[in-house]
Formats: structure tokens, sequence, C-alpha cells
């Protein structure tokens, strides 16, 4: 009699694991096709809004990176004290103001003063002495944010003694950023690691020679932007818009797909005369674009390629 109530027990265990293993296995499942509408919704949402933005203001992000899309839209969403997407392409489309907010956050300003000194010192062994042979230069800063790097080439070509020869167009999507670069006045607290740069970049001179401490921040000399010309510009919509000795365009297109940086690459290939120099960033390359056999590598390492055909 024993023996059959355990046996009976026994079942009724493996009857309720069974049970268990079963709505455990359901509520697997339903989370995953949950966590699929879900993310199926983020796509139309997504897509709509880069959609709207398009069309309503001209700013085409729909061929940017996914996932570096979604994340600032969400971060958009949160300060604007929304719950979802849709409710931000709704307040964008009819809110100027958002829009330039949203345009801020969109838009990745990550530099710094001489960023990768090992690419400043290649421009000044590689790229300098090339550049003493013309009586013009027109260089093209692409994406050139808030403005540290476009100083710091303007330094750099004051040092090498050809500033006065050289035009440099700094552009960028943001006329936010752009109002910031044409004052030349950054942060006291950056110049610490900016000095440290500016050494590491084989700079010719005393750092704090080329800007003046007032309060908080650090004035750099006027005569750095005399020969800069700031304007807007749009790599995704706009066109070229001269022949250029040197595009410099860093660590902007990591944040494209693959169609948009071929977009783009077309572009530059377009806007630079033969044996004109292209630098990009240091996650960025000339490889499987189709442009590659274009040029050749003048520092593999630095990103730095010469157009040869």
């Amino acid at each position: 009699m024993g023996n059959t109530n355990d046996t009976q027990d026994a079942d009724v265990r493996a009857a309720e694991s069974r049970a268990a293993e079963s709505r455990a296995a359901e509520s697997r499942a339903a989370e995953s096709r949950a966590a699929e509408e879900s993310a199926e919704r983020d796509e139309i949402e997504i897509t709509l809004i880069l959609e709207g933005i398009f069309r309503q203001y001209g700013y085409d992000f729909r061929n940017y990176a996914r996932a570096s899309i979604r994340r600032r839209l969400y971060n958009c969403v949160k300060a604007e004290g929304l719950q979802t997407i849709s409710g931000l392409q709704e307040r964008v489309l009819h809110d100027t103001a958002c829009m330039a907010r949203l345009l801020t956050a969109l838009t990745v300003h990550s530099t710094a003063m001489f960023r990768d000194p090992g690419f400043y010192r290649a421009v000044r062994s590689k790229v300098i002495p090339a550049l003493g042979t013309y009586p013009f230069v027109r260089i093209w800063h692409a994406g050139c944010s808030t403005g540290e790097e476009v100083y710091s080439l303007a330094i750099l070509l004051t040092e090498e003694g050809i500033y006065d020869r050289c035009r440099i167009y700094a552009t960028d999507l943001s006329d936010n950023v752009l109002q910031s670069a044409r004052t030349g006045v950054f942060p006291l607290a950056s110049m610490k690691e900016y000095t440290e740069n500016y050494v590491k970049a084989q700079g010719k001179a005393s750092f704090s020679e080329y800007y003046t401490a007032r309060y908080d921040y650090a004035v750099f000399r006027q005569e750095l932007r005399e020969n800069v010309v700031f304007a807007p510009h749009n790599l995704v919509t706009d066109g070229s818009f001269n022949e250029f000795n040197i595009i410099l365009c860093r660590n902007v297109m990591i944040y494209f797909n693959r169609e948009l940086q071929n977009h783009v690459h077309e572009l530059f290939h377009r806007s630079l005369c033969r044996l004109g120099v292209l630098g990009l960033g240091k996650k960025e390359s000339m490889r499987f674009t189709p442009h590659e056999q274009d040029y050749d590598e003048l520092d593999a390492g630095e990103r730095l390629y010469r157009k040869v055909s």
C-alpha cells in the first residue's frame, strides 16, 4: 500500500513539474513575443519620426546607425518628459524649439584640442611639407563640432608658417555648435588636458601663448580664426562647394550606416583635388568603400590618405 501511495505522489510531482515547465515556457514565449512587438513598434516609431524630421525640417537622419539614433531619441523622450517616440514626434513637428533641442541631441559633439596627438604629428611630418609648395591651400574641416580641432589645426599651420596662405572651411550640421565655435572660447578647466595633447602633438611653443585666461574660460587669439569660415553644411543632403587640398572628417562617419558612409566618401572624392589629403578618425577607414583604390595610404595608422585618381 505504501508503495502505491509513493508512486502516486511521484506521479503528482512529475505532473506538477511538467505543468510548471509548460507555464514557464509559455511565459518565456509571451515575453519573447512582447519584446518582438515592442522592437517592431520602436522601429515603426523611429522610422516615422526620422521621416517627419526630414520632410518638415530637411535634416536627414534616416541612414544614421540605428542603435545610436534609438538611444539618442529615447534620451530626448526622457528629457522632454514624454513617454514615447510618437509623443516626441508630435512635439517636434509642431515646436521648432523642441526640434532645436532634438538636433543637438542627435548630433554627436565629442571633441578636444589636439585630439589623438599622433594624428597631428603625422600631419606635421607627412602633409605640411607638400603644402608648403602651394601658393594657397583650401581645407575643409567637415563635422567641426564646437571647433576645438579647428583651432588645433590653425595653431599647427601657424607654427609651420603657412597659415596666412590657408583658408579653413569649418562646417557642421548644427548652428548652435557653430555659434560656439566662432567665439573661440573654451572652459579653462580643459586646458590641462589640451596642453598635454599639444605637447604630445609636438607643439613648438607654450600652449598658453595661444589663449588668455578670463574667469573660468580660455579665450583663444583672434588671429587663429581670421582664416576660418564657419558655415552650416549637411553631409547627408548638401553637395560639394569647392575643391580642397585637405579634407578632415574625423569620428563622424562611425555614426552612419554603410550606405550613408559611401555617399559621404563620394562627396569627398569629388571635393578633393588630385593629390589632396583625406583625414579620417581612428575607427574609420577607406577599406571597403567605393573609392578605396583611388587613394594611397599616407599614414595607415593615423588614417591619412592621398587621392591619386
